[in-house]
């Protein structure tokens, strides 16, 4: 499995994308800090982190016995580049082309 296919597959379930969502909002989190307001076993976050980690989707630094963990957007970003940008740039020129032409026409 390549690279963005690790990260499709990480981000195509909801809990691991609500894990993303904590990291973005709050960088350097124990897993106990993670699982507090889940409503998952400690056992299923360890391993949906373990998916995000093997999709470089989190990088995570250890403090003493602590194990914390931090998003990385460069994965989403390489994604956004190779599979939404391409197509973002005709979708958005053909909107501002439809709406000079409404523009023109009004009286």
């Amino acid at each position: 499995m390549d690279r963005s296919d690790k990260v499709f597959k990480a981000l195509a379930d909801p809990n691991r994308r609500e894990l993303i969502d904590r990291l973005h909002a709050q960088n350097g989190q124990t897993l106990g800090e993670l699982c507090k307001g889940l409503g998952m076993a400690r056992q299923s976050v360890t391993q949906h982190l373990g998916l995000l980690e093997d999709a470089n989707l989190i990088s995570v630094q250890w403090r003493g016995r602590e194990k914390l963990h931090y998003f990385n957007p460069v994965p989403i970003h390489e994604i956004y580049e190779r599979w939404i940008r391409k197509f973002e740039k005709e979708r958005l020129e053909a909107l501002h082309n439809l709406k000079t032409r409404l523009e023109r026409k009004r009286p």
